[in-house]
């Protein structure tokens, strides 16, 4: 069964491209027809690919891999924020830091920066600073916490992107190909898709259309690291399981000892008792 349905696409307006003279030709595959100046995008063809790569990242969530999603334009930012939260994913959806791929150990380092600005605050450093200090610092915390707050736990690069918009985040996908990092996106009737592994066509400039195909994808994720937890608690169960006979051979071997070591101090006792009945 589909994780989306043709009418939840249609009702979010999923099928809306942009203009027919602003399309790009590479995304003819993907078009059913032109209303109205309007490109319509072929939503048989966003079910089949939603649920491709739906599946691909519920495996990578399943593995345990971190999988960035990208969306800095107004109508995907809450969106991308709330579904990539909640299955506990990094995002960005600010301003793209350029490098931030390529030059992931710059990125890291101010993080870094932000962690040690915190342990400053915790153990009283900050108090013996002066105002001024204490104001840049703050200002310094808070302009790296808006940009680099929802990547704090990325400490390696990711796994793979979700990306919103190729066209407006070509710096995010430039930098991913450049590493080999797979990238999953909803791509629209103006944009390339030759440098995306996994299109999704679909109108990327309606809120309600991020959410749905976003949902079902998230959703995927969910389920694969509710897979990974339940192999763990087998896993640990089974390892238990073949423990228990192991702990069972110990005790037994542990009586046994015990038992020789009171059959010994028993023996010289019986002799004397015997030695006692003879002399008697």
């Amino acid at each position: 069964m589909s994780r989306v349905n043709f009418d939840q696409l249609l009702e979010a307006g999923v099928h809306f491209g942009h203009l027919k003279r602003k399309w790009n030709p590479a995304m003819a595959p993907y078009i059913f027809m032109e209303r109205n100046g309007i490109h319509i995008i072929d939503l048989y063809k966003t079910v089949a690919k939603v649920d491709e790569a739906a599946e691909v990242m519920k495996n990578l969530a399943k593995q345990g891999k971190k999988i960035l999603f990208v969306a800095t334009k107004k109508q995907a930012k809450q969106v991308v924020a709330d579904k990539a939260s909640s299955i506990g994913m990094p995002y960005v959806i600010e301003r793209w830091p350029g490098g931030m791929l390529t030059n992931f150990p710059t990125i890291r380092k101010a993080i870094k920066k932000m962690t040690t600005i915190d342990k400053m605050t915790k153990d009283g450093t900050f108090d013996n600073l002066s105002k001024r200090e204490k104001l840049q610092i703050t200002r310094q915390r808070a302009k790296l916490e808006k940009n680099l707050g929802s990547i704090i736990d990325l400490t390696r690069l990711p796994s793979a992107l979700f990306v919103v918009d190729v066209m407006k985040e070509h710096i995010a996908v430039r930098e991913a190909n450049r590493l080999g990092i797979p990238v999953f996106a909803m791509v629209d009737t103006n944009s390339d898709p030759s440098n995306i592994d996994y299109v999704i066509p679909a109108n990327d400039d309606a809120t309600k259309s991020v959410e749905v195909i976003l949902g079902a994808i998230c959703q995927a994720m969910h389920e694969g690291l509710e897979e990974r937890k339940a192999e763990k608690v087998d896993t640990e169960a089974a390892g238990e399981g073949e423990e228990a006979p192991k702990r069972e051979r110990r005790a037994r071997a542990t009586v046994k000892k015990e038992r020789k070591s009171e059959d010994a101090l028993e023996a010289p006792v019986a002799e004397e008792a015997a030695k006692e009945v003879k002399e008697d």
